[in-house]
Formats: structure tokens, sequence, C-alpha cells
């Protein structure tokens, strides 16, 4: 057993038991590599990550090669979950050194932090051009001991490079100002890429990038072209009906590796479902399709079920391996099936789900099939069989008695809030209350677990919470927030809302008007970076930017709409090169800026007909909620929007809509609010 042992991370626990002298990241570790006189070892990974797991197997677990990396080095290991701020700098290095980069990520640097060398994966003994640990330990030793001049003056370029690369003011800016023809023309770029059989954007392998899918969504909305919002809702479709979602538990893998949607790999993200599940409220939204609202009540079924702590917080992640294997949780033969339903059953199951005998897909390593099947319907317009229910209930039955992946149970306030304001907006679209229940628990649990007097923080696991929060933590959350204010009317959702913002913008701001990913409150690193893409999931900044531009909206503070102006000018860089980079901030704050309005309903209680309308369209652009007529509640509300004061129900419930600064007469009946709601969607 080495340092990991008491680590709060079950990724650092996975490794506990290596024979490698791991040390976790701090200061006692470069403190040792310095008086050693030896450069480090950092290995970043997470526990879901199937190749950190054959690395494990192959290079960590080694006697051999722990005793070549315990003589000549000190070993970090890392959860990139809960350091995503470490993760990101070394990531940067990765492609700096023009490597693709992924996980396991391997870093050797020198005692003061600074890279010399980065690499992903590497076995024990190098093969197909890979460099094996064996071979790499051996050299980075000999030349730590023959070269050290080179070496540090190569580490030090790196880090000047990395340092001028990322310092604030070295991209010059453009204009402070919303360009509306943007989401337009990140549609098209999307658009060139699209895949008119199969749907998704681009070739094998394929990832659902959500942020894609809402843009197009609301831009359809917006437009009226029904093109892009086909094209959204197709490629739901094809992923809903292919391998890449659960056919059976539910709930959405990361990636496929095919074209088709067909074959996956099988880890569950649970950001991955949160954005999922939030590009299905926008399609559902956008053109009403029945089956885009079922498939985001089954993510949110598969969250609630199997991702979500007894007090309501909700755990990273699922493991694609059970039992040293990927993906032998989901796959079927068809002998299973026939031994778990009757012939009928068994027959439509098999028909339905695309299966056969010898297998339906090849093995990775020998191209053979091996009489797995991965369930994947296929066809996205085709009927299911109506006994497809009993089915599916059957075999989740049958599918509980073997041994399941590993799932990580840490709760992390990003994902929290990103999972928060998606089940908060789907519960509001789909009319489905137990989804914004959910929402408010989760809340609680973070309120409770995360939020200490010193601030937020971006972890918990088993009882320890720990590591200031960051950029992502105070932008998803709050956002998230903001969205459960909108569906619950409870002022301690805005009141942390506010909270939040107000911390990312003392702790995140950069000079240039960006934020930084770390926080002033965190660990001082090599670098303090911006994110200016999207990836799995939407940037920082495109979150930071719907939360002050809606607080903005709801609160009339002249600081909330100046800072997103200010942010402008950064983003305006990536923007005008390439839209698409950068959907999930103009999925995320396009309305707000082109077409934002506020929408109060004030009645006696939620159960107001004009309340039910308001609450059933949580479209983007729009902030709206439930205002009531009097109590506590409305106090508190009025401490932190003080421009409500004056709107009142009087003899019947009232609804205000309000846009660029100015509110229209105040509604009293559904009919039309209907139509004035529909008259300035456009």
């Amino acid at each position: 057993m080495n340092r990991l042992r008491d680590a709060r991370s079950p990724y650092l626990l996975q490794h506990q038991n290596n024979p490698v002298d791991w040390f976790p990241w701090g200061e006692d570790a470069f403190a040792e590599a310095a008086r050693r006189d030896v450069p480090v070892f950092l290995s970043i990974g997470y526990a879901t990550c199937h190749w950190c797991h054959v690395m494990e197997h192959e290079s960590f677990e080694d006697e051999e090669v722990a005793a070549l990396m315990n003589q000549h080095m000190v070993a970090i290991k890392v959860d990139r979950e809960e350091r995503p701020d470490i993760d990101d700098v070394y990531m940067a290095v990765c492609h700096l050194m023009g490597k693709q980069g992924g996980w396991p990520l391997t870093i050797l640097m020198t005692p003061d932090r600074k890279p010399f060398y980065a690499g992903t994966y590497l076995p024990k003994h190098s093969r197909f051009g890979r460099i094996g640990m064996m071979d790499l330990v051996p050299r980075i030793a000999a030349a730590w001991r023959d070269e050290r001049a080179d070496i540090v003056e190569s580490a030090d370029e790196v880090t000047q490079v990395l340092v001028n690369r990322f310092a604030p003011g070295t991209v010059s800016h453009g204009p402070a100002e919303f360009d509306p023809d943007w989401p337009a023309k990140a549609c098209r770029e999307l658009a060139s890429r699209y895949d008119p059989t199969h749907g998704g954007f681009g070739s094998a392998p394929k990832f659902p990038a959500p942020q894609n899918l809402s843009l197009m969504f609301r831009q359809a909305e917006v437009t009226g072209d029904s093109v892009k919002s086909d094209m959204a809702r197709d490629t739901v479709l094809s992923m809903w009906r292919g391998g890449v979602f659960d056919q059976i538990g539910y709930g959405w893998h990361r990636y496929s590796t095919d074209s088709e949607w067909r074959l996956p790999h099988f880890e569950k993200m649970l950001h991955d479902q949160a954005t999922m599940l939030d590009a299905c409220v926008d399609g559902f939204l956008s053109t009403g399709d029945e089956r885009l609202r079922e498939a985001g009540l089954q993510t949110a079924e598969y969250v609630m079920r199997d991702l979500t702590h007894r007090e309501g917080g909700f755990f990273s992640a699922e493991d694609a391996d059970s039992e040293g294997e990927e993906g032998l949780f989901y796959v079927w033969t068809t002998d299973e099936i026939r031994s778990l339903l009757s012939p009928e059953d068994a027959a439509a199951a098999i028909a339905w789900f695309g299966m056969e005998d010898a297998g339906n897909f090849l093995d990775e390593a020998t191209r053979e099939r091996t009489g797995a099947n991965v369930m994947h319907p296929g066809d996205r317009s085709a009927e299911p069989p109506v006994e497809l229910p009993r089915i599916q209930a059957a075999l989740l039955a049958g599918r509980a008695s073997r041994i399941r992946p590993l799932r990580d149970e840490k709760v992390l306030s990003d994902w929290n809030g990103l999972m928060i304001g998606a089940l908060a907006r789907a519960g509001r679209a789909f009319e489905a209350p137990a989804l914004v229940e959910a929402a408010e628990r989760a809340h609680r649990f973070v309120r409770t677990h995360l939020r200490s007097d010193a601030g937020w923080l971006h972890r918990w696991f088993e009882g320890d919470a720990a590591v200031p929060a960051m950029l992502d933590d105070y932008a998803y959350l709050g956002a998230g927030l903001l969205e459960l204010f909108q569906a619950t009317s409870n002022p301690v959702c805005l009141k942390d809302a506010v909270e939040l913002a107000e911390h990312m913008m003392a702790y995140c701001d950069a000079p240039d008007g960006g934020f930084h990913r770390g926080s002033t409150e965190g660990e001082a690193l090599l670098v303090r970076k911006q994110d200016w893409n999207d990836g799995a999931m939407p940037a920082g900044v495109s979150k930071a930017a719907g939360l002050i531009l809606g607080l903005g909206a709801l609160t009339s503070e002249a600081r909330y709409t100046e800072r997103a102006a200010r942010l402008m000018a950064p983003a305006s860089v990536v923007l005008n090169a390439s839209p698409s980079a950068l959907s999930g901030f103009l999925s995320g704050s396009a309305a707000l800026w082109a077409r934002g309005r506020e929408i109060i309903v004030v009645a006696d209680d939620a159960g107001d007909d004009l309340v039910k309308e308001v609450r059933r369209r949580p479209r983007a652009g729009d902030v709206s909620f439930w205002l009531p007529a009097s109590g506590a509640d409305r106090e508190a509300i009025e401490a932190l929007i003080p421009a409500v004061e004056s709107m009142t129900a009087r003899s019947a419930a009232r609804a205000y809509v309000c846009r660029d600064f100015v509110c229209e007469q105040p509604l009293t009946d559904v009919k039309s609010l209907r139509a004035t709601l529909s008259r300035t969607e456009a």
C-alpha cells in the first residue's frame, strides 16, 4: 500500500495497492523529488477511464516497472475530475508538444513542476511505435544524469511558451459586441459536417456534442428553419435508437466508435446525461416530437435510479469495464435472451435489437464475432414492438444479477450544476414534477456538503469535501440554480446563484475580460489558463455568460450586463474564426443577447393557470418565474429583485411580459398570455 491510501478520490484509491510508490499531488511530492534530485512522473486519469485501467494493469501493477519508477522518479497520481485545473494545464502542455492528448495523460517534469515530456498510454514494453515503460524510464534516468542542462533548458522553454500562449493580452481582441450572425454561421459550419445517413457531425468516432444540437434546435425555433431542427432531431433519434444509448437501463454511453452509433465506448458520465437531457428538452420545445420527450425522460430515469446518492447529490460516472472487460455488463447473447423471455418476447427482442446468434459486432482485437450483441434497434423511424416495455423490464431485472461496473461516487459541484439545470428545465417542459424534485434534492445536497464558511468547494466523496471551487463550479452550478429558481420560485436558489456569480467574478476574473479556469482561492499552477473552446461539455465561459446575462435580466443590475459585455471582447476572437467552436456560448447566451425577455406571473399559488402556462415553456432567452402575491418567499425575492415590488395580483393573477427594459400591459388570461408569448418568440 502506498501514499494514496488516505486519498479521497475513487481513482487514486484504485492505485493504493500498486507497487509504484505513488504520491498524491502536493508539496510533499515535489519536495521529495527535489531532495532525491530526480524527475517527477505525473500520471493523470479518472476512475472510469478504460485505457487508464489497461495502463495500470500492464505497467503500474508490474513489479519490474514499479522498481524502475521508484528508483529513478517520484510518481504522482492526479484524478482529472478532482483537479481539472491541473489536468487543463498539463493537457495544454501535451498539445504544445505536438501530441494528440487523452487519458491516461503522462507528463515528466522537473521538481519545480516544469514539463519536458508528454505522452498518454504507455505499455510495459515498446510496441507498434509506442515506447514502453521499460525503455522510457531508463532513458529518462540516463538523460537526467548526463544531459540535465538540456532537460532543464527544454522544460524552461516549454513553460515559457505555455505562459506566453495563455497570458492575458497576448491575443488581439475583437469588438465587445454580439454579432447576431454568429449562431447562423455556427449552424452552417455544423451542417457542412452533417452525416445525412446516420446523423451526427463528422465521421467515426462520433461524440454526442449536445451543445451543437441545442444550438441547432434553438436557432431553428428563432428562424423557422426546419432543416436545422431536422438535423438535430435525427441525430438525437439515431443515437437514442443506437448502441450509444443503453436500451435496457437507459442513459448515454460516452461515444460511438463507429459512424452508425452502434458500437459505443460503454462508460457513462453524469455530464453527458445532463447535456443530452438539455438537448432533448430543446428538441421537444422546437419540434414537439414526443420521441425526444421520451428520450429525455429515460435519461432522467437512469440518473435518478443509478447515479443518485441517498441524500440527493449526483455521482460522477459508471465505468465501461466490469470483470476486466469493456462492455461486458451491457452485451447479450441470443441464448441469454431466450432463457429470460418467453419465446414470443425473445423473438421480438432479437428482431428489434438487431441481435445475431454469432454476435452483431467484431471484436476489436481479433476481428471475429464472439456471440455478444450490443443492443441497437438502428431504425429511428420504425415503431417499436408493443412488447418492448415488458422486454426491457425483464432484461433489466436479469441484468441486475451481473457484476456492475464501478460507480465513481464523487459528487462534483460543476457536474451537479449541469444536472440540476437540466432536470429543472426538463421537469417544466415535460410536465414531470419528479424531475424538479430531484433537482431540488441535489441542490440541498450541494448546499449542505459543498458550501462552507470559506466558500464553495468542488469535490465531495464519502463525507469529505475539498478543493476550492473553480470557474466551472461557479458557472455550471450558478446557471443550474437559476433554472431551478425559475422552476420553483425558491428564493434560496436565486440567492445561491447570485453568490456563485459574485464569487466567480471575484475569484476567476481575467484582465482581458474573460474568466480563468482556476480560482485565486485555489492553488497557483504554472499558468492560469482560460478555455475558449467547447469540449465534451460547454466551456466554462459559455455557462458564465448565460449566468450573468440571466442575472442581469432578472435583477436589472448593470454590473452583470456590463461584465457580459467585457466577456464578448475575448470571445469574439474565437467566434469570428469558428463560431461552432463555442456552440455552448451561442446556445446559452445568444437568445439573451438578441431576444431576451422576462416573464413574471404574480399569483396566490403555483397552481394558477398562468403560472402553469409559463412554467411549461422554459425556452432559451426567457427568464420566467412565479412571484407569490404575498408571504415570506415574495419578500425574499423582492430583496433580490427590487423591480418586482410594484407587481401585484390585485383581484386575479397577472402575467408581466417585459423586454428591452419595457413591460407590456399585464395579462390576466391564458389565451392572451399564450398569444403574447408566441408573438414575441419570433
